[in-house]
């Protein structure tokens, strides 16, 4: 069968690999530590899944508009007034299926065939990909531990070209949670608002974050915030993973062509699911419930930095937002371990996989092979079985003769 050239250019999630064959190791009965995960391990807020059976016994299982129904519009809309001063109406709204689909949208309705877009790494694995189906060029722009993985203001005016279209910056960020600051934004958007460029502005673990306060680069000015496509969702805030529910704020013009690009795809988001995520939004009790998993997660990462930084060979930085750890593994590169030589980040995750039964992503699917991710999206009880582990593998790594 002859495959069309534009899924050829494309490659599989690295993430989705390795935690399904995780999945599947424990389905078989084997003590698997999963550290790979990229979701919130708390269960769905109980008034939110009663709001969600409340429109099922309703009868609320049909079509709706195909960019999401008003009143979740006018929720999104009143939040970004209330939280940002950010005004935007329905119309500068659509609701897709997840924060990811409203990603695929925005790219597919910007992009043409050879237009740049820059990606700093580390990157979330999909953002290259979509770029690629959409007819881009992702520009890569390597960032640097020493600089928290952020963007050097300098190194992003020299990777734009004629071609330059967009750059994707997602803060909170994914995999290594480092948070933009306000003034670091302000040298991003002065380059980009003199260039005319983009900002796919990627803020889905907005809410997830630790002693520092979320900036929304649209806040900066006038024109950023024309320049700007701002994704969202429920996913992480609210542990509503499944439910699919994404959105994206942008110009008139722009969500008009993503709305028509949805309408021919996918339809709607699920209808039942938007009424969840409606509630989600407008409930009292969301802010308790999202502080009080915050604060597990801020435990949770004091807890793995500090056990990671005491491993001789590892090393990694605290993370200011997200439920991410990116572990330095750029010593153990090189080294054999039972035999098998640990060329990259690819195998080192396999063999640990394999061997000591702890998943982790490595560190090339997100752009850097002297890393690998573990996610603290899981019990302190897991975190410190999945450490010992990794710290039992490392011991038993040996310098080539």
């Amino acid at each position: 069968m002859e495959l069309s050239k534009r899924v050829s250019s494309i490659s599989a999630s690295l993430t989705l690999a390795i935690t399904a064959k995780a999945k599947e190791m424990e389905k078989k009965g084997e003590d698997v530590v999963n550290l790979g995960a990229g979701e919130p391990d708390f269960d769905t807020p109980y008034f939110i899944k009663e709001a969600t059976k409340q429109a099922l016994d309703n009868g609320f299982t049909k079509y709706t508009p195909s960019s999401g129904i008003k009143e979740l519009k006018e929720a999104i809309s009143n939040k970004y007034e209330e939280e940002y001063n950010l005004t935007y109406s329905s119309e500068e709204i659509i609701v897709s299926c997840g924060a990811k689909h409203a990603l695929f949208n925005a790219i597919m309705a910007l992009i043409n065939k050879g237009d740049k877009v820059i990606i700093p790494s580390p990157f979330w694995v999909s953002y290259p990909e979509m770029v690629k189906v959409a007819g881009g060029e992702p520009v890569i722009l390597e960032t640097k531990e020493e600089n928290e993985f952020k963007i050097n203001p300098q190194d992003l005016e020299k990777a734009i070209s004629k071609k330059t279209k967009m750059l994707i910056l997602n803060s909170p960020s994914n995999p290594c949670g480092s948070v933009y600051k306000r003034e670091e934004l302000k040298d991003i958007a002065q380059i980009l608002a003199k260039y005319n460029i983009f900002c796919l502005f990627d803020e889905i673990y907005e809410k997830i974050i630790y002693d520092i306060t979320h900036i929304n680069i649209a806040t900066l000015s006038r024109k950023m915030k024309g320049l700007t496509i701002i994704i969202n969702g429920v996913s992480k805030t609210f542990s509503m993973t499944g439910f699919r529910i994404g959105w994206a704020l942008a110009t008139k013009e722009l969500i008009k062509a993503m709305a028509s690009i949805q309408s021919h795809s996918t339809s709607n988001p699920t209808s039942f699911s938007q009424k969840g995520a409606l509630f989600a939004l407008k409930s009292k009790k969301s802010k308790k419930i999202v502080e009080k998993m915050v604060k597990e997660f801020k435990k949770r990462r004091d807890y793995v930095v500090g056990a990671i930084n005491s491993i001789k060979g590892l090393s990694c930085l605290r993370p200011e937002g997200a439920f991410y750890i990116f572990v330095n593994i750029s010593s153990l590169l090189n080294k054999s371990y039972k035999g098998n030589l640990l060329k990259t980040s690819l195998e080192l995750a396999k063999i640990l996989l394999e061997e000591k039964k702890l998943a982790v992503i490595p560190g090339i699917a997100f752009g850097n092979d002297n890393y690998i991710r573990i996610s603290y999206a899981a019990s302190i009880k897991n975190l410190k079985k999945g450490i010992q582990r990794l710290q039992e593998f490392v011991k038993e790594t040996k310098e080539l003769k």
